[in-house]
């Protein structure tokens, strides 16, 4: 395996959505995954719009908006579009690229046929999808 390959494997393995899952599994989306940059003030992807794909940032800062109001700042390390990956749904925000910007890329159509050949990555994805939920509900109340 080459290097870039085991530093795509070791970026997505230190992000929240893939930390759990087991190595082969890694290794199949770490070799699906493509490096795409973003200039500064880019919509990288627009509420509404279609779900294109989960972003793990490995460059710069990106800032989310919902209803053109700022939720929150994302940096090095964070990722966005892990539920319109799963889910195939419209993107519930907009996030736009605040400074130069560089994401690892992992498209639904190369996604699913991982996620069907490693089906562990989908039990491995349930606790921190449960988390989120948790933590939406207690936001909500």
């Amino acid at each position: 395996m080459a290097k870039a390959d085991r530093s795509v494997e070791e970026q997505l393995a230190a992000a929240e959505p893939f930390a759990r899952i087991g190595k082969r599994a890694l290794r199949s989306l770490a070799s699906s995954a493509k490096s795409v940059e973003h200039a500064e003030g880019h919509h990288v992807v627009e509420e509404g719009g279609t779900p294109l794909g989960f972003h793990l940032i490995t460059e710069g800062e990106a800032v989310v908006e919902v209803g053109g109001k700022q939720r929150r700042q994302l940096r090095t390390g964070d990722y966005f579009g892990l539920i319109s990956l799963i889910d195939g749904k419209p993107r519930s925000a907009t996030v736009r690229a605040t400074t130069p910007m560089r994401t690892l890329f992992i498209s639904p159509w190369v996604f699913g046929p991982v996620l069907e050949a490693e089906p562990t990555i989908a039990r491995d994805l349930l606790p921190m999808l449960c988390e989120l939920l948790r933590d939406a509900e207690q936001r909500d109340s």
